[in-house]
């Protein structure tokens, strides 16, 4: 991490990280939605809850701030799940076949 500091990219590298991050959330969601439905919103509080923790105890700031955005990114996606729900009901997304829906 002293290589980070030494060249003043620490803030660079967080920002790729938090782009990361949220990239990956955007697939998740769709996902979680697509297999559990709207009931996996549990999870994504859990690890978000996880994520604040650890960003809470960890000394190190890189990890500190990631594991932040995680925790965020993990609250924000259960906002996003029910609003993948409305987006299944209008046809924007398919519907799982082995699943019953409320609508």
């Amino acid at each position: 991490m002293q290589f980070l500091a030494d060249y003043h990219l620490a803030g660079l590298v967080i920002g790729i990280c938090t782009f990361l991050i949220i990239g990956v959330f955007h697939p998740l969601v769709i996902k979680a939605e697509y297999y559990w439905g709207t009931k996996c919103w549990w999870g994504f509080l859990f690890f978000g809850i996880a994520g604040v923790i650890a960003a809470i105890y960890v000394d190190n700031l890189f990890l500190s701030s990631l594991f932040g955005v995680f925790a965020f990114s993990c609250f924000w996606s259960i906002h996003e799940v029910f609003e993948q729900e409305q987006r299944v009901r209008r046809g924007w997304f398919p519907k799982n076949p082995k699943r019953t829906y409320k609508f």
